[in-house]
């Protein structure tokens, strides 16, 4: 999961494993896979660190990286 802060200053945790799109027009907007959207005050290059760092912890993100890489023969 991932901490994340509404437009109010609510703080709250999502999982970013439903997060279908995401973009900032200005303010940053998550549709889930769902069809719900949340905006959040973090910016997108933050939401992206965030979601990165969650891949990386649950081992995504190293299962993906590994899966794009074509030098390994």
């Amino acid at each position: 999961m991932i901490s994340l802060t509404r437009l109010n200053g609510e703080t709250f945790w999502f999982n970013p494993l439903y997060i279908e799109r995401l973009k900032a027009n200005p303010d940053t907007t998550i549709t889930t896979t769902q069809g719900r959207n949340f905006v959040v005050k973090e910016e997108e290059e933050v939401v992206i660190k965030r979601m990165k760092q969650f891949y990386r912890e649950i081992g995504l993100l190293r299962v993906a990286d590994k899966a794009g890489d074509g030098s390994e023969k």
